[in-house]
């Protein structure tokens, strides 16, 4: 059996879990989440904590990585009604930013048209100003997705750094043409 799918998965007060036969569903705070479950695991509900079991169908190999794998998108599920996840970006360049407005994000970041990008539902933009992007939600997945889409719109190059990368994430820069003397 996996490691990660043996630790149960502790339900904080004020989330709710329903587990049917293949699909689980979360409710809580900052939303509603349901995913459907692989055959050879199923979820129950016992109080105030959650297991991920195997059912003995499939082969011992695929029912493990599933069990690992189950157990983790419940647990972010629960996670993410509850704290919510958080992606933040940051653009480089002279005379590029961000503006949100609505349920869509424009990026003018050095081409001859503004870029608009839709936001997923269940996932908020916000630019605390014209360099930094932030997308919140509660599902973890949405809003990795929408910053891994967002950022390659203008990945960050590596001889002058412009583009638009994550927040902390570092950028290897290479050197340029060099001129003899």
């Amino acid at each position: 059996m996996s490691r990660i799918g043996k630790a149960p998965i502790a339900i904080p007060a004020g989330v709710t879990v329903d587990a049917k036969s293949n699909q689980v569903s979360v409710k809580g705070p900052k939303g509603n989440l349901s995913i459907s479950v692989r055959p050879e695991v199923k979820v129950s509900v016992d109080g105030n904590e959650a297991k991920v079991e195997l059912t003995g169908e499939g082969g011992a190999r695929q029912a493990r990585a599933f069990h690992g794998l189950t157990r983790a998108l419940v647990n972010n599920m629960v996670e993410g009604v509850t704290k919510g996840f958080e992606k933040r970006l940051e653009i480089v360049g002279v005379g590029w930013n961000a503006k949100a407005g609505g349920n869509k994000i424009t990026l003018n970041i050095g081409f001859c048209h503004p870029v608009d990008i839709q936001m997923p539902d269940g996932v908020t933009c916000e630019t605390p100003s014209a360099t930094k992007i932030t997308l919140s939600g509660p599902d973890k997945q949405a809003v990795g997705q929408i910053a891994a889409v967002i950022r390659k719109v203008r990945p960050p190059e590596p001889y002058k750094g412009k583009g638009i990368r994550y927040e902390g994430e570092y950028v290897r820069r290479k050197a340029g043409k060099s001129f003899g003397s």
